[in-house]
């Protein structure tokens, strides 16, 4: 990068270990928050904010402020549990609306090559919680790549022994999608998931 200031130099070191951004966007970031002192200071207090207010609810480890967080608390079904990899997958699940229970928030998935162990995720947590008695089925919903779908596998082969029913997130084809255009590995799923109508 050519040298402007210390300072700005340091922004956008800083700006570039974010994901998905590269040394122009972040160069392009940095001269926007500098023209705009207003946004610069804002973003700086929100910064803040985060830092000092947001932590893991120590009941599902998702994001909250308040602790046992908001899901956690209101009412909901304590008969169900929703199983995700991170954070922002339990807020895709709440965005759809389509689920009334409780979650918990893994942080990560099983990848042994990386060297994410059960003991680095959630595990224990969760197969405590289910020792409470209360809860009846989990749904795995972690991710559809390699490590999800181990997660997935490893979750199964400890919780069906508990008596709970454990069911997965359907594999499919996306509405509106042309079957046509659908990989094979998505049409071969959604063949062996399909329902009876």
């Amino acid at each position: 990068m050519i040298y402007f200031s210390r300072s700005l130099t340091k922004l956008v070191g800083e700006m570039k270990k974010l994901p998905g951004v590269g040394e122009k966007t972040a160069l392009r970031l940095a001269f926007h928050l500098m023209k705009s002192p207003e946004n610069c200071r804002a973003l700086a207090e929100s910064l803040a904010d985060v830092q000092n207010s947001v932590r893991f609810c120590s009941v599902c480890f998702g994001i909250t402020e308040d602790d046992p967080c908001p899901l956690c608390t209101g009412d909901r079904d304590d008969g169900t549990v929703c199983v995700v990899e991170e954070p922002q997958d339990m807020l895709a699940m709440e965005r759809s609306g389509a689920f009334r229970g409780r979650y918990h928030v893994l942080h990560g998935a099983l990848s042994p090559l990386s060297g994410v162990m059960p003991s680095n995720l959630k595990i224990d947590e969760l197969l405590n919680r289910l020792g409470e008695g209360r809860v009846h089925e989990v749904l795995i919903a972690t991710n559809f790549s390699v490590e999800g779908e181990a997660t997935a596998l490893y979750l199964t082969r400890l919780i069906k022994p508990l008596g709970i029913r454990v069911t997965r997130l359907a594999y499919g084809i996306p509405l509106g999608s042309d079957l046509e255009y659908v990989d094979a590995a998505t049409v071969q799923k959604a063949v062996e998931g399909r329902n009876e109508l």
